[in-house]
């Protein structure tokens, strides 16, 4: 794991001042609970007073390797209504193609290295974020998060992630929009359920949703429809530690009526199953045999009054039914909605 704080000098009118330490926001396990609560609290702030000059003169390099609508959006605003600048590039697109592997010969696609990408963004720019999917062929090498992690390692500016193998920018706003219903979320009862989709999707959501669930103390239990869909043991690991920390339990179920039974929060997500991971053609066929696990009303029943929510986007009777995405209970959109306010603190604080 490459280190999350590096030192860089601050100019001021007069002279350099001593070294101060900055930070990037990639996982939000680099971060205490206080420090994430402090983010959501002055998140809460911004959506009263929206308009500040927090980011003045700031500019933030935003890379997009992988298509993007709540993401890109809710940072282009909430950039703009800080009086900061957004940048955004898409490499292979309108930027040159960039290549991260280290010590090669570069005569394929790409057309620089990212150790120079990153080192020129930093000169021009005062924080790079970082959109990039993995690529779905060896988890082996996916799991090291090598794009993100590349710039961070040759970065001299705070490196953002803006959905890799981790989604920490919707874990805040996933907690703050719990928080706005529930309060405290000390021993609520958490599902996160898979649920299916027609693809092998990303695991970036689910592992998230597992640790920031349990970073705020929550009972965690994940349903999954059979051991082959379980998460990285990174992520279940970091998860039944921070239960343990928080005074919590962490589970994982098969039984879908159990999983369901006094659940507080039911959060849905699809994802690929690691034992099939690159093989397309079979995954999408051991998909097929789960598409019960959609989220509908008789399961939501079982709950007690849980909220619901889903990261978006989501298929519509595929994921969950109309029923339940139009019930007063989903707050997937308000989840959404809350992106930009804890994207604006989180730049605000690392900036």
């Amino acid at each position: 794991m490459l280190p999350f704080l590096f030192l860089c000098p601050i100019i001021t009118r007069d002279k350099v001042t001593l070294m101060s330490i900055m930070k990037n926001f990639i996982s939000t396990q680099h971060w205490s609970r206080s420090e994430l609560q402090d983010i959501i609290n002055f998140a809460s702030e911004l959506k009263n007073k929206p308009h500040q000059p927090l980011l003045k003169d700031k500019s933030i390099a935003m890379l997009f390797f992988n298509p993007s609508l709540r993401t890109k959006s809710s940072f282009e605003v909430g950039i703009s209504e800080l009086s900061g600048t957004a940048v955004i590039l898409q490499p292979g697109k309108d930027a040159w193609p960039i290549e991260f592997e280290e010590n090669i010969v570069m005569d394929g696609d790409a057309e620089e290295h990212v150790k120079e990408v990153a080192q020129v963004l930093s000169s021009y720019c005062d924080c790079i974020a970082i959109r990039a999917f993995p690529q779905f062929k060896d988890w082996n090498h996916d799991r090291t998060d090598s794009v993100i992690n590349s710039f961070a390692k040759y970065s001299s500016v705070p490196v953002v992630n803006m959905e890799t193998i981790e989604h920490p920018c919707q874990e805040l706003a996933h907690i703050l929009t719990l928080q706005e219903h529930y309060g405290d979320l000390q021993g609520k009862e958490y599902l996160l359920t898979w649920t299916y989709h027609p693809k092998p999707l990303n695991t970036a959501v689910a592992n998230s949703s597992i640790l920031i669930a349990s970073k705020f103390g929550m009972n965690v239990k994940l349903l999954c429809p059979s051991e082959d869909y379980h998460l990285d043991d990174r992520y279940l690991q970091a998860a039944k530690e921070n239960c343990a920390s928080e005074g919590a339990s962490f589970d994982i179920s098969y039984d879908i009526d159990s999983a369901y039974l006094n659940a507080d929060i039911v959060y849905a997500k699809s994802w690929g199953c690691l034992s099939h991971y690159g093989k397309i053609d079979e995954q999408i066929a051991y998909n097929n045999q789960f598409k019960h696990f959609i989220v509908d009303e008789s399961k939501m029943a079982l709950t007690n009054k849980a909220v619901f929510s889903h990261c978006l986007p989501l298929r519509r009777n595929v994921k969950a039914t109309d029923a339940v995405m139009d019930a007063e209970y989903c707050i997937a959109v308000k989840e959404a909605a809350n992106r930009k306010h804890v994207q604006k603190s989180m730049l605000s604080k690392i900036l």
